[in-house]
């Protein structure tokens, strides 16, 4: 999939290059003189980045590093985009997420700083989660844990925990929160499951586990485990029904039509 997402970025490119006059050379830098999608995200993040503390080259050249060393992150980024361009209307071409959907590139930082904290370097990957979190709004720490194909839509003040795991194909909203409920240490935060559709507002909190096509309302404050296909609305949270498809995370329908006797429809 990243070789086909990357030629369809390059011909959207040449077509915005033409197009654009005054977004000629961030095209050209940024996409068209890379080599494929892990260096064109390592140039764009350095340029988010950089600053007093990391100048942009150094940023460059460590981006550069992790994701030579670590080939899931532009995989996993590619599923990104392709998932953005599945579910989002609002999105034309593979170009603009790529360039300024906070959320896309705050989630491809957090891969990055993720690489960090595995590999021991917990300062350094505390400092790209604080980048973050200044250039974004978005905090993720450095430990917590993301499949592929994610949908960070709009982004603002979402929060993920330490220990917080999201599985693949997974729909998240502006201001959601994976977040711990007290001040024990340990594996403390959720593990959401793929598929799942996580509406904005929503509070998840603690060491609970979000079942694979859940959906959760708008505003919800989810404090106990959720059954797989299940809707769960409200403060706190209560089952409404059981979710129509097997992956809701795809669809993006927030409402509340489910059925209890419903069959799961096949993706």
């Amino acid at each position: 999939m990243s070789k086909d997402i990357w030629s369809t970025i390059l011909r959207e490119a040449r077509l915005i290059s033409g197009e654009e006059e005054r977004l000629r050379v961030l095209i050209n830098e940024t996409i068209l003189n890379q080599e494929d999608l892990g260096a064109c995200l390592a140039y764009r993040l350095a340029w988010k980045f950089g600053d007093g503390s990391i100048s942009v080259l150094g940023c460059h050249q460590l981006f550069l590093e992790i994701v030579a060393a670590d080939p899931s992150i532009a995989l996993s980024a590619a599923a990104d985009l392709h998932a953005i361009r599945e579910r989002d209307p609002a999105t034309p071409n593979l170009v603009i997420p790529l360039l300024y959907f906070k959320g896309y590139l705050a989630l491809q930082a957090s891969r990055i700083s993720h690489h960090l904290w595995t590999s021991g370097r917990h300062t350094l990957a505390s400092h790209l989660q604080s980048r973050c979190s200044e250039v974004f709004g978005v905090d993720i720490h450095p430990g917590a844990r993301f499949g592929k194909g994610i949908f960070l839509d709009h982004a603002t003040g979402f929060v993920a925990g330490e220990t917080a795991v999201v599985g693949d194909n997974v729909s998240i909203l502006h201001e959601v929160t994976l977040g711990g409920s007290g001040k024990q240490c340990g594996d403390r935060h959720p593990k959401v499951g793929n598929g799942v559709l996580i509406g904005a507002g929503a509070k998840l909190l603690g060491n609970i586990h979000i079942g694979d096509g859940a959906k959760i309302g708008a505003g919800s404050v989810v404090l106990e485990d959720v059954e797989a296909h299940t809707t769960v609305v409200g403060v706190p949270a209560r089952q409404v029904g059981r979710e129509r498809h097997r992956m809701p995370a795809r669809f993006m329908d927030h409402g509340l039509a489910c059925d209890e006797a419903a069959e799961l429809e096949g993706e």
